[in-house]
């Protein structure tokens, strides 16, 4: 059930991200919105557990994960960016 509950607050989490960053160099379907915020919530996580905001094992939640999905969807907008001017 976890795992149903991660791809769910992902998708919610990269649908939101993408309100906050929109853009032409976003990813776009159902399938890259849930993978942005599962990344996301992956990388909050991570994040939030180098700092000492979250316990070993404790994940982020439903804020964290679309802070981290922001994150994920700049980093990939300046990929994608830099490889559309290099072409």
């Amino acid at each position: 059930m976890s795992i149903l509950w991660t791809i769910v607050i992902g998708f919610i989490a990269g649908v939101i991200a993408k309100f906050i960053m929109p853009g032409d160099n976003e990813p776009a379907g159902f399938i890259l919105t849930t993978i942005l915020g599962i990344v996301g919530a992956f990388v909050a996580t991570y994040l939030g557990q180098a700092l000492g905001w979250y316990r070993p094992g404790e994940g982020s939640g439903l804020i964290g994960a679309v802070v981290g999905a922001v994150i994920v969807l700049f980093v990939y907008g300046l990929v994608v960016g830099r490889q559309r001017r290099a072409i």
